[in-house]
């Protein structure tokens, strides 16, 4: 395997962040509680799968360093990219971006020092960034999976896709399987429990994915509008899902969600407001304004807070 190496700036917890994926039902991560993040995912540009470990040793003062070590499988045989080549640079870029250690956020702790309510969240889940999706195009099939239907189903069609049809790959002792790449999502004609739009809508999304039209840093790099437009045009994607492919496929840290209610609700039980200002998205995007740069981070961490106290936010 290829050795590659991270240095967070500002606080990270791989701790953090393996606990937050065994919680998050898209990604139905269940793997041994030995300190080693396993994944494996298709490549950014649809044409491989990634097969990667990761560690780092827990410190009391500056965020240790991730090592780990990732196999690119091409046509079902592993490679081990050398270091520099195009191919390893974008593999650490894509490794990187999953845990959000491409952003600088040494300033993330600062925002602690105007606003209880980030204190109060930054405390209660140190170390943790935002963890994504593996990419753009797995957050897009995920909320067409998932559209209008229970959480728990879609993540058992997604991990079903998965069993039967992705690249099965050998991580530390364990077998994993990384969603279809585009290719072979495109080819595949009936998936049980989806509609046939849903099918035919998800051979649109791997067309796109394979055309660029999902590409990470292309998204990110655009006006906060003109990629949510752009990825409106793609079917069966409105204004919710744009967003969720922009901040948790993307990766982009300083978005406010303006059409996601449950963290509305949750923000406006953070700061005690009243009912017309929790239906107010103008009233709380002017609040989030004081998260700036780090708005999707505040905003994961205001969703993990309600996740872990349901009886208050329910």
């Amino acid at each position: 395997m290829t050795a590659v190496s991270f240095a967070p700036k500002g606080p990270f917890s791989l701790v953090a962040a393996t606990r937050f994926l065994e919680g998050f039902t898209p990604a139905s991560y269940d793997h041994a509680p030995d300190g080693v993040l396993r994944l494996a995912f298709p490549t950014e540009d649809g044409q491989s799968v990634i097969a990667c470990a990761l560690t780092q040793k827990e410190t009391a003062d500056t965020p240790a360093a991730v090592h780990g070590a990732y196999s690119l499988y091409t046509d079902g045989k592993a490679t081990q990219p050398a270091a520099g080549t195009p191919a390893a640079k974008a593999a650490r870029a894509q490794i990187a971006r999953i845990l959000s250690l491409d952003v600088d956020a040494t300033d993330f702790p600062a925002l602690a020092g105007a606003d209880t309510v980030v204190a109060g969240l930054q405390a209660e889940f140190p170390g943790l960034r935002p963890v994504l999706f593996y990419s753009p195009y797995e957050a897009a099939a995920w909320t067409i999976i998932g559209h209008r239907i229970r959480m728990t189903q879609a993540a058992h069609i997604k991990a079903r896709l998965a069993q039967q049809y992705g690249q099965a790959v050998e991580v530390e002792g364990h077998q994993l399987q990384a969603f279809p790449t585009p290719d072979r999502l495109r080819r595949i004609n009936e998936v049980p429990g989806l509609t046939d739009i849903k099918v035919e809508r998800l051979h649109a999304l791997a067309e796109a994915a394979l055309d660029g039209r999902l590409d990470a840093t292309k998204l990110r790099g655009q006006p906060t509008e003109s990629a949510l437009t752009d990825l409106r045009e793609l079917p069966g994607i409105g204004p919710f899902s744009a967003e969720l492919i922009l901040v948790r496929g993307a990766g982009h840290p300083d978005v406010f969600p303006a059409n996601e209610p449950r963290v509305h609700k949750a923000m406006a039980a953070a700061y005690g407001l009243d009912t017309e200002a929790a239906n107010s998205p103008t009233r709380l995007a002017a609040i989030a304004d004081a998260w700036r740069p780090y708005r999707s981070w505040i905003t994961l961490l205001l969703r993990a807070h309600a996740q872990d106290h349901p009886a208050v936010h329910g």
